[in-house]
């Protein structure tokens, strides 16, 4: 018989089925309530957010509000400009090179996985770029080669890498030591656990996944890297410019802007960064404690680069996974196909993902193997 999660209403609040999708990605149930009720009259105002003037004394210091929480939490420098900026993190594969390139065409970009190919080869369209491969296999494993490894530039105007490959679920096991300012794509891993941003040039981040809704990207700078952009660079994407304007070179992705501010407020009520890790390797580490303990799945990582956001895990048998998928949904425990580019199961775990929410995915996965096993 199949395992089932029983959801109801309970004293007139829904309960809602769990999340595991990579990104768009499960945002806090608290935050979406607030926003619910702020929704038709944000706080008397008689309007929607979405419907007030972003130059609005209101609304700017909604959007003031959200930065400096974000350097609260992040416990961000004063020399650093943070920006919220439209589009993926996608965009910022080519904003980057063409703002870091203008005075040394030269960039180190370590590979990994899809994420960080993707940027490398956008990045090949405007500078010479030097590949770093870094992505091997140990027992069998995928995993991160040691750092004498790499074949890095003397002269690099940066060095670029993607913190935690979101499809692979492949994550650095500590922030690589260079004397390039240091730039990486954190778009699945950001506020999951204490950064050093002083470590980095730059640090950028899609919303999507631990922040907030799609359509914006955190882009963290140090001031002294503001002056390095090419000559050509599209005035839209120059973070010198975004930087001396606040963000507000044109409208900006207003509601996603105002729900981030919303999820940071959250986070800082959860303890912050430091109370939300603790939660993080808990959830991390039960899950892959039981893949571990099965015969019935497996992951593919090496233990050191598992990532604590994204749970890549395969069956035992693949014609099973259709199975699998169809009775996790009717189990409220949504999202748990693989990306299409590798296939399998994949678990994603962010902060917004509750403690319970793995519980039952685990009770889910061994009901299944026994059943099917």
């Amino acid at each position: 018989m199949p395992f089932f999660i029983v959801f109801h209403f309970y004293k007139g609040k829904i309960m809602r089925a769990y999340n595991f999708c990579a990104g768009p990605a499960a945002l806090p149930t608290a935050v979406l309530e607030k926003a619910q009720q702020e929704l038709l009259d944000w706080q008397g105002k008689g309007l929607s957010i979405m419907e007030m003037s972003h130059r609005s004394a209101d609304y700017v210091a909604v959007a003031e509000k959200a930065e400096a929480d974000l350097r609260k939490l992040m416990n961000i420098p004063e020399n650093y400009k943070v920006l919220f900026l439209q589009g993926g993190a996608s965009l910022q594969f080519s904003a980057i090179p063409l703002n870091l390139l203008g005075k040394n065409n030269k960039a180190d970009y370590i590979h990994t996985g899809i994420w960080s190919e993707k940027a490398l080869k956008e990045a090949k369209r405007y500078g010479d770029i030097n590949v770093v491969e870094a992505g091997i296999k140990v027992d069998g494993k995928f995993a991160i080669s040691e750092q004498s490894e790499w074949n890095l530039s003397d002269d690099a105007a940066y060095v670029h890498y993607a913190d935690n490959e979101t499809i692979g679920g492949l994550q650095f096991a500590g922030v690589p030591d260079v004397k390039a300012p240091l730039v990486c794509d954190f778009s699945s891993s950001i506020l999951s656990a204490p950064l050093d941003v002083s470590k980095f040039g730059l640090i950028y981040a899609g919303a999507q996944k631990n922040i907030g809704p799609a359509g914006l990207t955190i882009v963290i700078i140090r001031d002294d890297l503001l002056d390095q952009a090419k000559a050509e660079i599209p005035s839209i994407l120059k973070y010198a410019d975004q930087a001396k304007n606040g963000s507000m070179v044109n409208t900006p992705s207003t509601y996603a802007w105002y729900l981030s501010g919303l999820v940071f407020e959250w986070l800082l009520e959860q303890g912050g960064v430091d109370a939300i890790h603790k939660v993080n390797l808990e959830k991390a580490q039960l899950i892959y404690g039981y893949i571990d303990s099965s015969d019935f799945y497996n992951n593919p990582i090496a233990i050191p680069n598992r990532s604590i956001m994204n749970v890549p895990f395969t069956l035992a048998d693949e014609a099973l996974e259709k199975q699998f998928l169809k009775e996790a949904e009717a189990n409220h425990l949504l999202n748990l196909a693989g990306h299409r580019s590798v296939g399998g199961m994949r678990a994603s775990i962010y902060n917004a993902v509750p403690l319970e929410g793995v519980q039952a995915l685990i009770r889910f996965m061994d009901d299944f193997a026994k059943r099917n096993g």
